[in-house]
This record gives C-alpha cells, structure tokens and sequence, in this order.
C-alpha cells in the first residue's frame, strides 16, 4: 500500500540524517515492493519528477526543496540473505551477526536503508559491498521491466557503480553471499585489527569484530545520536580523491613542499592511481575538528574531520558554503580536488 502525506516547511529535513532539506510538492510513501513499483511507474508516465528517497543518510537537499514527489521506500524485511530495499541497515547487519552469518559485521553502524548500499559500493573498515553482494532485483524505468543484476554487472568501484548518478534503476531487494561459520571475513583494516588485538588477515567472531567497529564508529560520531549533533551529518561528506597514476609523483611532491618531506602521506593503491586520505589532506589545509561554518551553525565534527554537521538551526546554504571553504582550501594548498560523496538534489557545490 501507497500513502500520500502532505508536504510541510520540514518535510524533508524531518526524513535526513542532516536535518536539512525544504518541502517536497508531494510526498508518497511506498511500503510494499509492487506499490512502490506502480507508484514510480504512474509518476514517470505522467513525467512528474521524483526523488527516490531511503533513509536519507547520503542525502544534501536544497533549503528550496524538491519541486516534485519524494517517494519514501518503505518496504522492510529479509528473507535469509536477501532484503528489502526500504529495511533500515544496520538492522539487517544486526541480525546476520546474530544468526553467525558473516560478511557484513565491518559495515555495521552505518545509516540509511538496504538498497542504498550497492549504489555507491558502501565501504567501510577494509569491507566493500561489492565484496559480499550475490545481486540485485531492480526495476527499469526506462523499459519498466524488472530485472535481477548479478554484481559483475554493476560496474562496482570505489564508492560508485553503473547506478551511481542516474535514477533509471530503482533498486527492490538486494541479495548477499554470507559465510555461515560464525566467523568474520579476515580483518584487513590496521586501525580495527588493532582493536581487535589480532593480526591484519585475522578472522575473528562476527560479534566481536561487530562490537569492534561500532565502538570505532561512535569515538568519530559516525553512529546516528539525536542528542550528539556530530553524528547530524551525511557521513563522510568527502570521497578519498584518487590522483590518477600519472599525476602521483607532481602531486606527492607538492604535498611534501607544504608539508615537509620528512612527514608521510598516507596513500593506498587504487585502479588507475593512488588513493589518498581526504581527512587527512583537510586537517593539513587548516581546517581541524570543529572549524566552524557560516554563524557557527555548521562545523566540521568535533570528532571526525571528514563529517560536515548541522550543529542546530542550520541551513543547507549554510552546508554548502562550509563545504566549498573546504574544498577550495584543499584545493589551493595541495592542489587536490575533493568531492562530495553525498547526493546533492536542487543544489551544487
């Protein structure tokens, strides 16, 4: 079943993790996988706009709003190791470490629904969805058939795949292959390993590598508080820029002349370059925890500089203007160029 709800002045911002956001037109909530189906089918035929929305967790909408329908997805459940495209997150991961199913433990605590994560290829703590992910059942627009996408078919990288950037595919119900011995992937992240007190390569049990990461996620406010305005974010508001490999030796020796040569650069390999750490790059430009935004109404968390948070009353104008400081600041000091991992509907950078 479909239900239309009104708009209102916080429609929006009541449905994000920033809290930020003007009015829909119109807003329908969609809670089983054929009305929300029929509903984007009837609103595509009439050419209404729409704005498929989840858990709101990787979301920037504009203080104007949305000048069409927002469809909420609404549908929640699993079935075994397929789940719902509406099921919030973090309570499907819970459940697989509770059955000893393993594979997902590294990306608990993030915010948002099921059908989100293979769009940007969800990451976190050495753990990629496309790592783990059997398929997908999706619906077409352009065609209207629905169709199941295996994962070597959604052009999986780094925090991207061939949905990122369109709309033309809604994701219904997403399916992973989990082990089932009780036991996490082996542990590839130093910082978690650490943690854990294992070795890199370990594999521990899942509840414990579990109970590992939410405790590093909340010492960085990445665990949704409402009393804790650093987890008022959309996560990490920056991608880790990939400097292309012919570029790597200009740009690692700019970074040492304003740095020193003496002090090292945190790099990773990546397809087609380097990978190197945003954080890190912004925190080197001078902005630190807590730089404050526009009337101090926004700031960078005070635990984690890669999160841009509404500190309370804050306005998505106010979002953007720190996050352009930021940008350009990277920019002109390393020669680095940051983007935005976020969504951004009715508003730019």
């Amino acid at each position: 079943m479909s239900t239309v709800e009104t708009s209102t002045q916080d429609a929006l911002r009541g449905y994000t993790t920033l809290r930020l956001g003007g009015p829909a037109r119109r807003f329908v909530v969609a809670e089983t996988t054929a009305g929300l189906v029929d509903t984007v089918r009837e609103l595509d035929a009439a050419g209404e706009p729409v704005l498929l929305l989840g858990g709101g967790s990787n979301l920037v909408v504009a203080d104007e709003g949305f000048p069409g329908t927002v469809v909420r997805i609404g549908t929640t459940g699993w079935d075994g190791d397929t789940v719902a495209a509406g099921q919030d997150w973090d309570a499907y991961v819970a459940a697989t470490v509770a059955e000893g199913r393993g594979g997902l433990e590294c990306l608990s605590g993030i915010p948002g629904s099921a059908g989100a994560t293979p769009i940007q290829n969800v990451g976190a703590y050495g753990c990629e969805i496309s790592e783990v992910l059997h398929s997908i059942e999706l619906y077409d627009r352009r065609s209207g058939e629905i169709r199941t996408l295996a994962a070597s078919e959604l052009g999986f990288a780094y925090r991207t795949s061939v949905l990122k950037g369109t709309d033309t595919g809604l994701v219904l119900s997403v399916r992973f292959t989990l082990s089932d011995d009780g036991l996490s992937a082996p542990i590839r992240y130093a910082e978690l390993a650490r943690a854990l007190g294992v070795e890199v390569g370990t594999r521990v049990p899942v509840t414990e590598a579990r109970d590992a990461v939410l405790a590093l996620r909340r010492g960085k406010g990445m665990v949704l508080d409402p009393a804790d305005h650093d987890t008022w974010s959309a996560g990490s508001f920056f991608t880790n820029p990939i400097v292309p490999e012919a570029d790597v030796a200009g740009v690692l020796a700019r970074i040492a002349e304003v740095v020193g040569a003496d002090v090292a650069v945190p790099q990773y390999p990546a397809q087609g370059g380097v990978k190197l750490s945003a954080a890190w790059l912004i925190e080197r430009a001078g902005f630190g925890k807590g730089h404050p935004g526009p009337g101090g109404r926004v700031s960078l968390s005070t635990k984690h500089t890669l999160a841009l948070t509404n500190r309370g009353g804050a306005a998505t104008a106010d979002l953007l203007t720190l996050a352009r400081e930021v940008r350009d600041g990277v920019r002109a000091r390393f020669g680095v160029t940051l983007h935005p991992e976020p969504l951004l509907i009715n508003c730019s950078l």
